[in-house]
């Protein structure tokens, strides 16, 4: 039988490595070409790898949870008969118009994924029982802690869609999906570099290690690098938002918006571009050339979200938001949350920001001193919008606030274009109506 080795090709980006994170073949299962044989994670997404032969799996050569340099070899495929010709190159295939996942240049993902044997699920689901649903569905549900079993199916044949899960989970339940353990009878925990997963304690264990890896080593490096290379200056303020709040509640009644998740986030998005356009060197960045340093002004905004997914921290970001309307805005920023959340961000979409918001509201924090997306001179956070006390034409009465905070680069923007911004996006929280202009 001919044996085909094939390798870790490089998935772009500037990547040298991957994780294998779950075989979807075994030895001895048959594939066809694209079919989708490994799932691996690099340090910006997850990405499925097909085959580009056709034949009979021989030796997978990486075990899961091991990281593999590009270029090493991955599996073996032997041909299913000697005589046969030569295995076809790989199939260059349109990217499929459903955003759910990353495919690589030069291959495709070929209709169904399939192997006439296959693995056995990791668990099964309980609660979903004989419900038609995708594995990348199936996910989103655990992540948002939706029961596909009461979820009602909109798609073909019965099966469970993105949208029928969204619209089925509770408000922000991506923040309450982590379970809070109790604290373990042992003290340390050592997990082995090369270990798939943790699975023993050490006895008298007061400590766990986690090897850095994957998305949490690309965080850290970009973190540490514009910490200690861009000055930071922090301000913040505090903003009645009563208004936006009405807005929001307005939108959410209209039927122009009825297919479509409105929140604060949505005026933030619409605020921060405003004021982008009015102060464009917060939307500039500090450049280090052979000829010496320049300073970068962008005349568009690639809008990032700082997003917490189970991966870790993601900042994908959405491509020329300045020329969206506010429908088109709320549109990008569902569908770039729901994507980050399945752990299928493109590492296209990760790449190219000018600016970064943070919504830290959501987990009830008020406000932060955030680090700067390493190629951008800010970042602005949201805080928590809480009923407080305010004074209203001098009188005390209940309102809506919430705290404006950002971190910006002082190489780049001094302290009146950094007030001033800040203040822009203040006044378009208190007061909707001035993005009308």
């Amino acid at each position: 039988m001919t044996e085909q080795t094939f390798v870790l090709p490089d998935v772009g980006e500037g990547l040298t490595e991957a994780e294998i994170v779950q075989w979807r073949v075994a030895p001895g299962d048959t594939v066809a070409v694209n079919d989708v044989i490994v799932e691996i994670e690099t340090a910006k997404s997850l990405v499925e790898l097909p085959s580009p032969y056709s034949g009979t799996v021989g030796e997978l050569l990486a075990s899961e949870g091991s990281t593999v340099e590009v270029g090493a070899p991955i599996i073996t495929i032997g041909a299913a008969d000697a005589a046969a010709p030569a295995p076809a190159e790989p199939v260059t295939v349109p990217e499929p118009s459903d955003p759910g996942g990353a495919v690589l240049v030069g291959y495709g993902t070929g209709g169904a994924v399939s192997s006439r044997r296959r693995k056995p699920a990791e668990r099964p689901v309980k609660a979903s029982v004989g419900v038609v649903a995708k594995p990348p569905i199936r996910k989103l549900a655990r992540d948002l802690g939706v029961d596909l079993s009461a979820v009602t199916p909109s798609g073909p044949a019965g099966e469970v869609t993105r949208d029928d899960v969204v619209k089925h989970a509770e408000q922000a339940s991506v923040f309450r999906n982590i379970e809070t353990p109790e604290w373990g009878a042992v003290r340390e925990e050592t997990i082995p570099v090369a270990a798939p997963a943790p699975t023993a304690l050490l006895d008298d264990a007061r400590e766990e290690s986690i090897p850095v890896r994957g998305v949490r080593k690309a965080t850290a490096n970009a973190m540490t690098s514009s910490a200690y290379s861009a000055p930071h200056v922090s301000v913040w303020v505090d903003v009645d938002a009563s208004r936006t709040m009405e807005l929001v509640k307005r939108l959410k009644a209209s039927p122009d918006f009825a297919d479509v998740k409105i929140s604060p986030l949505l005026i933030m998005a619409r605020a921060v571009i405003w004021a982008l356009r009015r102060t464009p060197m917060i939307n500039a960045a500090w450049v280090d050339t052979e000829d010496g340093a320049q300073i970068r002004v962008r005349h568009y905004v690639n809008l990032g979200i700082a997003a917490a997914t189970p991966r870790g921290l993601l900042v994908p970001n959405i491509k020329d938001a300045q020329a969206m309307k506010t429908r088109e805005l709320a549109k990008a920023l569902e569908h770039l949350t729901l994507t980050a959340r399945e752990g299928k961000t493109s590492p296209a979409d990760q790449t190219g920001g000018t600016f970064t918001i943070t919504n830290i509201g959501v987990f009830g924090v008020d406000a932060g001193t955030p680090i700067i997306n390493p190629g951008e001179a800010g970042i602005i956070a949201l805080g928590a919008i809480r009923q407080k006390p305010w004074v209203v034409d001098g009188e005390v009465r209940p309102r809506w606030v919430t705290t404006v905070s950002g971190s910006f680069d002082h190489r780049v923007v001094d302290g009146d274009g950094i007030s001033r911004f800040i203040a822009d996006v203040a006044s378009v929280l208190e007061e909707p109506a001035l993005l009308l202009d």
